[in-house]
This record gives structure tokens, sequence and C-alpha cells, in this order.
């Protein structure tokens, strides 16, 4: 028996409910590791014991962290949160139905044909990625997606349902109703329906808390229907809330398969054995890997297309939980593990030259599909399939990269189904809970997101100021005059990259002088702004 073999058994976890493979054999974790990481993992199995009682695992907002809740409700504290998650799972079915079946159907037509969902981060994230994996060839209704403030993204979206908005249902997914991406995106389709006659709320649906600005405007404006978001479930880890299942069985998606592949694998994953549960194994991984610190970045690399964007959606889930500056005792730490990727064999074509012969600041994580397709395959050379191909560069890539002391951790499953991506969801959701204990910060808040928004909203509130100051100025004013004159003399640079692009945008606005300095500029207002 040779060595990597022997290695191989002893760092594989299988779990044969899910015929999931976790393969660990080529990181450099061994026995030691496991001891000396003992102590901190029975105290993050002990915090994940308790935020699924129910204790308040965000402590910054006062707030239960309950999204393993919704796979399993009668794990949740409490008999009310309970029969909101099964409530609100018949309320999603029912409405599926409804939709399928016509009873439910838009003021113009005899049936919904396109589904338009409007979010951002996990509230478009989630749904993205589970559409791209699960979809059928013909869905129940095609999907589109505007995930951004963009306007030319948003008129791309728009034009290509420009003839179809009669039958389109659209989704607005905001947790709050104030974050400005999907209000945004919600205000241009409603113009654009506007401009063809349609009326907006009875192709409109809400998912947001109750109470919430958009739960009060969907009330007043009598939308389709609204679906509850809870306090209790961060945008990152709701795609198995109404944030995610509704589109999804709107689509035609199993999404009694999601939630049960995700049950398995919490199951699976609450064992006090840091090497017989999947989760604690990457969580151990991740740690060794990057030091306790995040030294290294994850590469994720997908071998099969549906799959493409499970590195995106990792991405939010991992680097906006652990991408924190202070520890629970409030020293600065600075946590994080950075993570990219993209799908094999593709990216054999982009990156792993670098991977293998570049900068080893990296681990690499395979994702595995055994199924090559539904039917029968041909033969592209004697005895080879283009599925062999693909399983080919996979093994081969592992294989060089471990050749040139690069770590990589394997995760096999039997084909993309309902089931397997609930389990991945779940797997890596756990992963992220445990690793955050054993580095001591806190997973389920984002601080560094909340700092942003509160930029962003005092650069539009200085632009409200330069633009009244410009409107009330008689002559052509330098970029200097019209900082000072909007209380922002220390911002000039600011002011310049707001005008530019306001200039660019707004034909009221005139710009003399030479763009190459910026000090020679002169602003002008000759007419009424864009209207609001």
């Amino acid at each position: 028996m040779t060595d990597a073999w022997q290695r191989y058994q002893q760092w594989l976890v299988h779990l044969p409910d899910l015929d999931l493979y976790l393969d660990a054999s080529r990181m450099a974790v061994d026995e030691a590791d496991v001891h000396r990481l003992a102590e901190p993992f029975d105290r993050a199995f002990a915090a994940m014991e308790a935020l699924e009682a129910g204790a308040i695992a965000n402590p910054d907002e006062q707030r239960m962290v309950g999204h393993y809740w919704l796979r399993d409700p009668q794990r949740a504290p409490s008999p009310d949160i309970r029969e909101a998650i099964s409530g609100g799972l018949q309320a999603i079915e029912r409405f599926a139905a409804d939709i399928h079946l016509g009873r439910i159907r838009p003021p113009e037509a005899e049936r919904f044909t396109h589904l338009l969902a409007i979010g951002i981060g996990g509230s478009a994230l989630g749904p993205q990625f589970v559409a791209a994996a699960l979809a059928p060839d013909q869905p129940s209704l095609a999907m589109h997606f505007i995930d951004n403030t963009d306007p030319a993204g948003i008129d791309r979206v728009l034009a290509a349902l420009q003839e179809r908005l009669p039958t389109t249902l659209v989704l607005v997914t905001s947790k709050s109703g104030g974050t400005p991406e999907p209000r945004n995106g919600m205000l241009e389709v409603r113009e654009a329906f506007e401009r063809q006659g349609l009326d907006f709320p009875p192709q409109a649906v809400a998912i947001t808390m109750p109470g919430s600005r958009m739960d009060q405007l969907a009330e007043q404006q009598h939308w389709l229907a609204r679906f509850a978001m809870h306090d209790w479930v961060g945008g990152r880890s709701s795609e198995l809330s109404a944030v995610g299942l509704l589109p999804a069985a709107l689509q035609g998606i199993d999404i009694r398969g999601l939630l049960e592949g995700a049950r398995r694998m919490d199951a699976s994953t609450r064992l006090r054995d840091i090497r017989r549960n999947p989760a604690a194994l990457l969580a151990l991984c991740w740690h060794c890997a990057g030091e306790g610190r995040g030294s290294k970045d994850m590469v994720v690399l997908p071998y099969k297309d549906s799959l493409l964007l499970f590195s995106r959606y990792l991405q939010q889930l991992v680097m906006e939980s652990l991408g924190k500056e202070r520890d629970l005792d409030g020293q600065v730490v600075h946590q994080g593990i950075a993570v990219y990727g993209n799908k094999g064999s593709t990216d054999q074509h982009a990156y792993v030259q670098h991977l293998r012969e570049g900068i080893p600041n990296f681990f690499a994580t395979f994702i595995e599909v055994l199924d090559d397709r539904s039917g029968d395959s041909i033969e592209v050379e004697p005895g080879v399939t283009s599925g062999d191909f693909l399983c080919g560069f996979l093994l081969g890539t592992r294989q060089a990269l471990h050749e040139n002391g690069r770590q990589s951790i394997t995760i096999t499953i039997p084909r993309v189904d309902g089931l397997r991506v609930g389990a991945l969801i779940a797997l890596y959701e756990r992963a992220v809970g445990l690793y955050a204990s054993l580095v001591n910060i806190n997973a389920y808040h984002q601080p560094g997101v909340e700092a942003g928004k509160t930029a962003a909203a005092a650069i539009l509130a200085l632009q409200a100021r330069v633009l009244e100051a410009l409107k009330a100025a008689e002559s052509p004013r330098s970029l200097q005059e019209l900082a000072a004159d909007a209380n922002a003399a220390d911002r000039v640079e600011t002011v310049y990259q707001v005008l530019r692009h306001r200039a660019a945008n707004d034909p009221g606005i005139e710009l003399s002088g030479d763009p190459a300095s910026p000090d020679s500029l002169r602003f002008r207002h000759r007419q009424p702004a864009l209207r609001s």
C-alpha cells in the first residue's frame, strides 16, 4: 500500500445518504493538527449548538442566526418560528402551483411566461447560482435578473423582456426595503411597465421583512403577493428561505430536494468529530493552510458548467462572513479568506499555469461530478468520451498541483441535483461558522458593508449640494469654487469625480477647459437637470 493511497483513505469522508465525498489528503494537515485544535473545535461545536438553539449569535445586531431552522423547522426555538417556516414554505408552493396552472395570471394574458428577480448580494447570488445549476432546459418561467444599479445593465435586461413584459412576473427582494440597488431596479422596471401602459402592482411580488418600507409599499399599492424574510436570516445565508425558494419553485426546481439535501448535510456536520464531520474537516484545512489568519486564498474550481456560479456564491458567503477587522474581543486581527475561481477545464487554459508555478499563496478546491450527462456519450477517441476528458483534466490538474507542492481539497458528488446543491450550500455555511469560531470572529455581521453604504450615502448628499450650488451660480465655476460653495473645500477630488460623471449624463451641465488638467475646468448649469 503506497503512502499516498493510505493517506487518501485516512483523510477521505464519505456521506452515504448524499453519496458525497470530501478528500483532504492533498492538504498539509495531520493528526497533530487535529489534536492541536481539539479544544478550539470543542468551543466551536458548542457555539454552533448554542446558535442552533436560539442564542443571540450576532451580538452586534442583537439577533439570532437561524438559517439552519429553514430546512428542519422542528429544531427552531419557538412554535412561532416553526410555524412561520412551515407556513411560508407551503405558501411558496401554493403560489408557484397557482402561477404554473394559470390560476394566478397577468391582467392581459393567460399565463406568466417570464420571471424577473430584482435583488443584490445574497438576494441575487443565491438564486442565480441555483438557477444556473438546477433550472430545467424548459423552465416553467424563464429567469432574468437585475442585480445591480448599472443603468446599461438594467436596459439590457429590459430590452430582452420588451415584448414579454405583459407576461413577466417581477420579484423584488430587499430585507429592509431601503437598500438602494433593489429599490432602483424596482423603480426602473415600474417605469418600463408604465411606458408600455402596463400596471406594475398586479405583476409584482415583494420578498421582504414584515413591516419594512417595501412591505408597506406593496400593501398600499396592492402588489400581487408578499413573502416574508426573517430577521434571523442574513442575506448570504438566505437561499433556502423565500429569497431563493420562491424563484426556484417558479422555475420548476425541486425545492424540497434542496431543503432535504441541506437537512442531511446539517445532520452530518453536527458530529463532534473533526475527521468524520466534513464541515469541520474543511474548517481544519482552511485554518492549517492559512495559518489561522487567511494567508492563503481559496481557489474554487467546479468541473461542471452548471456549477459555474458556485465560486461567486462562495465569495460572498466566505468573504463577507470571515473578512473582519476585529475579533470578538475587540482586538484588531484582519481576518478573512479571499475566494476566487471559475470552472474547469476552461480555466486550465487561463490561470492553472500560475497555480502550478506562480506564487503559492492559495489552496484549491476541486468540485467533481461523477455523472457526465443524462444519456449515453459518444467516443471522441477510441474508448474515451468527452466526460472522460473532463475527469482526466481534473485529476491531472490535481496531480500537477500536488507535485509542485500546491494543496487541494476535492469534493465529489454523483450528480448536480437539488439534493446535492442543497448539501453544498449547507456544507459551506457550517464550515464558515466553525472556522469563524476557531479564529474568534463574528461570522454573522458585516460592518464593512454598512460602512460602504454609509460612504455612498455621503457621496450622494455631497452631489446634491454641489448640483444645488451649480444651479445657483450665475457664471461658470471652478472645482475649488464649487467645493467651497458646497461646504466641501477639503473634498475637491470627490467634487471633480461627481461632476465628471454628471456631465457625461446630464445635458444641463456644460464644462470647458482641459480634461487633462482638472484645475482648468469650469462648470456651468444651462438648463434643467435630469428629471427624477
